[in-house]
């Protein structure tokens, strides 16, 4: 089996979709970053490596048997056993997982530059792990809340995060399902429809407000989704944490 070391991980916790688990360039400052000791590393197939980034599914049981309780992380001079940890590869791309004694990938962390590359190196000469995993019966399905890859291309990890947060804002508007509180954003976002958007239903304005904001990420977007989240304390914390990460908004706030 193969094994890297000294590996520096950045855990992103309960990220079903790989575009929320950072690449080292989106790495903050206040980010935790921690130290394995060892790790195992398994060149997959491409299927079961898609499977993993993007899901929060039940790892394959041969998969988990392989790992077991090989990997390690260090705090000071203390060796901690991991039961369920792993860097993983189809040869394009790569991932550390640590399920936390569970059986899913709860905890998913890209690695920084230089292991990347020693990485692909190691494999080079390496046959696929043959993992009996059944690709007929896994199809990821994605929605509102866990939106297309290719609805989040372009984006900043900012950016993500805050789009991420408009879709609940907005999920919460079309679960509440109150035609002149959306008549009322849809204007908002787009007043040029003002004059058609009171003959509207709710179904005809929530599809226009979606199909609207779902594409791109603008001041608009960002507009639209802090009035939204006012008078929401958990979302307006999340907007908060974006925001202090974010220099230029912090210059603007000061001044």
């Amino acid at each position: 089996m193969l094994y890297l070391h000294d590996v520096w991980v950045n855990w992103f916790e309960g990220e079903e979709n790989g575009y929320s688990v950072c690449y080292f360039h989106e790495w903050r400052r206040e980010d935790k970053i921690e130290l394995l000791d060892q790790v195992p590393l398994l060149y997959i197939s491409h299927e079961l490596y898609h499977y993993i980034e993007n899901d929060m599914h039940e790892l394959p049981k041969q998969l988990l048997d392989v790992i077991y309780r090989r990997a390690f992380t260090r705090k000071g001079t203390e060796r901690i056993v991991m039961d369920y940890a792993c860097v993983i590869t189809d040869g394009n791309d790569m991932m550390a997982i640590d399920t936390i004694g569970y059986q899913i990938p709860i905890r998913k962390s890209r690695l920084i530059p230089r292991q990347e590359q020693l990485v692909y190196d190691m494999v080079k000469n390496t046959k696929i792990l043959n993992v009996k995993f059944d690709t007929k019966k896994y199809k990821k399905e994605y929605h509102m809340l866990s939106m297309p890859p290719e609805l989040m291309i372009g984006l900043t990890r900012r950016e993500r995060q805050l789009k991420q947060l408009l879709m609940m804002a907005l999920d919460q508007l079309r679960t509440t399902n109150n035609i002149e509180e959306l008549r009322y954003w849809l204007t908002e976002w787009d007043p040029k429809q003002y004059p058609f958007i009171r003959y509207m239903d709710e179904n005809k304005v929530w599809e226009e407000l979606y199909q609207g904001t779902k594409y791109g990420w603008t001041e608009a977007h960002e507009d639209l989704c802090e009035k939204l989240i006012r008078g929401q304390p958990f979302l307006e914390q999340l907007w908060e944490i974006e925001n202090a990460s974010d220099p230029s908004k912090q210059k603007s706030k000061n001044q």
